[in-house]
C-alpha cells in the first residue's frame, strides 16, 4: 500500500509523467517505421488513430487500478488471479520494464555516438547515464516527478521551434494524396500504436496518485501531448524528406534537421538542440522503467527497494549491450512492442473482467 503522503503525486504530475515517458525514441524512428509499413504519406493519420487506440487502452488500465486504491499492479494482480499467477504476471512486467530501460539507454548511446560525441565510446555515455539514473531513482518517485515537470516545458518549446524551422524545405505535395489507399492505414495504426508504449506506467502510477479518481483525465491529457509531438514529426519529416527518403534513413527526424540552413544565425547544427531535448526525454523514459522494475521486485519480495535498484544496474547494462548493431537494436524494439501489446492491451482487460466478475474491489484509501 502507498500510505506515505511523501510518496503521493498530483494528477498534473501523473499527466506530465505519462507525456514524458511516451515521448522517447519514437520521435527519431517513427517516421521511418510508418513509411516502411505503409508506403504512403498518411502516417500522420495513423498516428492520430494509434493515439486514440492508446487512449482506450489507458482508460482500461486506469479503471483496473482504480479498483485497488493505493496498490500497484504487482500487489493487486495476486488478489485477482491468485498469488502464483499474479506473481508470474508481475515478473513479466518487471522483465518488460528492465528490457525497456536497456533499450532506451542503448538508443541514447547510439545516437549520441553518431551525432554528438563522435570520439567518445557509447559505453562511456551509457554508463554515465546509468549512474545518473541510479541517483534519481534512489530518491523515489517525488524527485522524479519534479524533474519531469521541469524538463517537459523546454522540451516542448525547443522541439517545436526546431521543427518549424524545417518549413523552408517543406513540400506539401509530399503529403499527397491524402487517404489514397485505406488498407495501408491499418498497418500504420499497428505500427504507430507501439510508439505509445509507456502508457502501462499507469498500472503503477495510479497507486501513487493523491486523487486516483482523476487518473483517467490525467492519462488522457498525458497521451494528448505525444499525439501532438508525433503528428507534427510525421508531417514535417514526410513533407520535408518524402516517404521514399524517410524509409532509407535510420534516424529520419535528424536527417530532416540536417537538411536545411538558416542564414544569419550563429548556430548551424540545429540537430544538436533537438538531440539535447531528446536525450532529456529518453532519460525520463529510462528512469521511469528503471524505477518501476525495481519497485516491482521490492514489492514482490517484500524488501527495501534500494538493493534492487543497484542489482538491476548491471542487468540493464547487459540488456543494452546485447544488440550487436542498430538493426539488432530495432529488433529489440520490435520485441518490446509485442510485450507491450500483452502487458497493456491483453492482460489488463482480462484482469479487469475477472475482477468485476469476482467482485474484487477495495474501498477508497484512508
Amino acid at each position: 500500500m502507498i500510505t506515505n503522503p511523501k510518496d503521493q503525486i498530483t494528477s498534473s504530475q501523473a499527466a506530465v509523467a505519462v507525456a514524458s515517458i511516451l515521448v522517447g525514441a519514437g520521435i527519431l524512428t517513427l517516421p521511418r517505421s510508418a513509411a516502411e509499413q505503409m508506403n504512403t504519406p498518411d502516417g500522420w493519420i495513423a498516428v492520430i488513430l494509434g493515439g486514440l487506440v492508446t487512449m482506450g487502452i489507458a482508460a482500461v488500465l486506469v479503471k483496473l487500478s482504480q479498483r485497488f486504491p493505493g496498490k500497484t499492479f504487482y500487489l493487486y494482480s495476486q488478489e485477482i488471479v491468485g498469488k502464483f499467477l499474479g506473481y508470474l504476471l508481475s515478473l513479466v512486467l518487471v522483465v518488460y520494464f528492465t528490457l525497456l530501460a536497456g533499450f532506451e539507454i542503448r538508443t541514447m548511446g547510439e545516437v549520441t555516438k553518431s551525432y554528438l560525441l563522435l570520439a567518445t565510446p557509447k559505453e562511456v555515455t551509457m554508463i554515465m547515464m546509468l549512474w545518473v539514473g541510479v541517483y534519481l531513482v534512489v530518491g523515489g518517485i517525488n524527485p522524479m516527478m519534479r524533474l519531469f515537470e521541469i524538463l517537459l516545458p523546454p522540451t516542448v518549446l525547443i522541439f517545436f521551434v526546431v521543427l518549424l524551422l524545417s518549413l523552408q524545405i517543406f513540400e506539401l505535395d509530399n503529403l499527397r494524396p491524402v487517404l489514397g489507399q485505406v488498407t495501408p492505414l491499418f498497418k500504420g495504426v499497428q505500427t504507430t500504436s507501439l510508439a505509445y508504449a509507456g502508457v502501462e506506467a499507469m498500472l503503477i502510477l495510479t497507486a501513487f496518485m493523491r486523487e486516483p479518481d482523476k487518473a483517467v483525465k490525467a492519462v488522457l491529457v498525458g497521451i494528448a501531448f505525444p499525439i501532438a509531438f508525433y503528428v507534427m514529426t510525421m508531417v514535417m519529416v514526410i513533407g520535408g524528406l518524402s516517404v521514399d527518403l524517410a524509409k532509407l534513413t535510420t534516424w529520419p527526424t535528424i536527417s530532416l534537421i540536417q537538411s536545411f540552413e538558416v542564414t544569419g544565425i550563429v548556430f548551424e547544427r540545429f540537430e544538436t538542440f533537438l538531440l539535447a531535448v531528446w536525450i532529456l526525454q529518453i532519460f525520463t523514459t529510462f528512469a521511469s522503467a528503471y524505477y518501476f522494475a525495481a519497485l516491482g521486485l521490492s514489492q514482490l519480495f517484500k524488501k527495501n527497494i534500494h538493493p534492487f535498484i543497484y542489482a538491476l544496474l548491471p542487468l540493464i547494462y547487459l540488456v543494452a549491450m546485447t544488440p550487436k548493431n542498430v538493426n539488432d537494436l530495432f529488433k529489440l524494439g520490435d520485441l518490446l512492442g509485442y510485450i507491450f501489446v500483452f502487458v497493456a492491451g491483453i492482460m489488463p482487460p482480462i484482469l479487469l473482467a475477472i475482477a468485476v466478475l469476482r467482485g474484487k474491489k477495495h474501498g477508497p484509501k484512508a
